[in-house]
């Protein structure tokens, strides 16, 4: 069974950065996609990126395409959502989830890390 465990979300300053961590365990990952999404109160879950554990190919929203990046550590199990020049309307929960390659949907997923960005 996968388990993801997300960490690294706090209280920032506009135009600051934080580092959000997902912690996987419960299968060998090399077959996964792996990605971060988030909802805002009153708003929709959305993507935010993607990485082919694999490979390493990535895939962004283009509201954080050039100010947030997604990479994976293979020896600790372990995806990391760099976020740089955030922004107030950044201000989210943010989810880990994963996907096996040949399955369309995200079916695992992280409990959540708040993400508050004060103007």
């Amino acid at each position: 069974q996968v388990q993801l465990v997300e960490s690294g979300g706090g209280l920032v300053k506009a135009g600051g950065s934080l580092r959000l961590s997902c912690a996987a365990s419960g299968r060998t990952f090399s077959s996964y996609v792996m990605g971060w999404f988030r909802q805002a109160p009153g708003k929709e879950r959305e993507f935010v990126a993607a990485i082919r554990w694999s490979g390493g190919s990535t895939s962004y929203a283009d509201s954080v395409k050039g100010r947030f990046t997604i990479s994976r550590d293979n020896a600790k199990n372990t995806v990391y959502l760099q976020m740089n020049s955030l922004k107030p309307e950044d201000a989210a929960v943010y989810s880990c989830a994963a996907r096996p390659i040949n399955v369309p949907n995200f079916g695992s997923w992280g409990q959540g890390t708040q993400v508050t960005v004060s103007s």
